[in-house]
């Protein structure tokens, strides 16, 4: 039996929608194990922080192709892991939870693993940038990636990792690519769990800002290699962070 369900708005992408770039109809057969991969990316990119709440069940299935008994097993593994909670009433609704205590990087992530995954994301932001560069952005394009960027600017330190994501999953989503989109934000999402194991550091957040700054203006001035230069530089900060407080 097709899980999948249909009819306007199945699915659709919305303009400057945080969770567009992750949230996309499963396929046929595998409706639970992709719908729950999904939302499992979404808490992991911190794209609804914690004590946030979930699209409502209608949103959420019809988003993601699936019936609403499958949508309710998937969120019903994720309650029982603490991940989310669901809570009655007027106000009620499927809330993020606040991250387990941690430490350390994941078990089975070496430094051989490490080294992928930050190669893994430079390949795929570096390459993102460049592209979008190369086409162009329309004014609303422009419009959203700069509010992306003066949201990183106007954070507060706790969510400014949130804002930092989705200002290059804004970026990424630009270059007009499904295929990249959810590459990039499986990558983060590894990134995103590495960055949680080490501590915010104010220097380091005020030079990132310089180089995203640097990368917005590149890419709205239409100049791919200087796109392509900054993402490299910038992810290579990052890695050199990573190995630091990791390796």
């Amino acid at each position: 039996m097709n899980d999948s369900v249909s009819g306007p708005g199945a699915g659709t992408a919305r303009t400057g929608d945080p969770l567009a770039p992750v949230l996309r109809p499963v396929r046929a057969g595998n409706g639970f194990e992709e719908a729950l991969e999904q939302i499992l990316q979404v808490l992991r990119l911190g794209l609804i922080p914690a004590g946030g709440r979930l699209p409502a069940e209608r949103e959420l299935a019809e988003r993601l192709g699936v019936s609403r008994v499958t949508l309710r097993e998937a969120l019903r593994v994720l309650t029982d892991e603490g991940l989310v909670e669901s809570r009655r009433g007027r106000y009620g609704g499927t809330f993020v939870c606040d991250p387990p205590e941690g430490g350390g990087p994941p078990a089975a992530l070496d430094a051989a693993g490490l080294e992928d995954a930050l190669r893994f994301r430079e390949v795929l932001e570096a390459g993102a940038a460049e592209l979008v560069a190369a086409r162009g952005l329309t004014g609303e394009d422009e419009r959203r990636l700069r509010a992306a960027l003066d949201a990183t600017r106007d954070a507060a330190l706790g969510d400014y990792r949130r804002q930092d994501t989705l200002l290059h999953l804004t970026l990424v989503e630009l270059a007009g690519s499904a295929t990249l989109t959810a590459q990039y934000a499986a990558a983060r999402a590894t990134l995103n769990d590495l960055l949680g194991r080490i501590p915010l550091l104010v220097r380091n957040l005020e030079h990132a800002q310089q180089q995203h700054t640097a990368l917005v203006e590149a890419v709205a001035a239409g100049d791919p290699e200087a796109a392509r230069a900054v993402a490299r530089e910038h992810c290579a900060g990052t890695a050199a962070l990573l190995r630091g407080f990791l390796l």
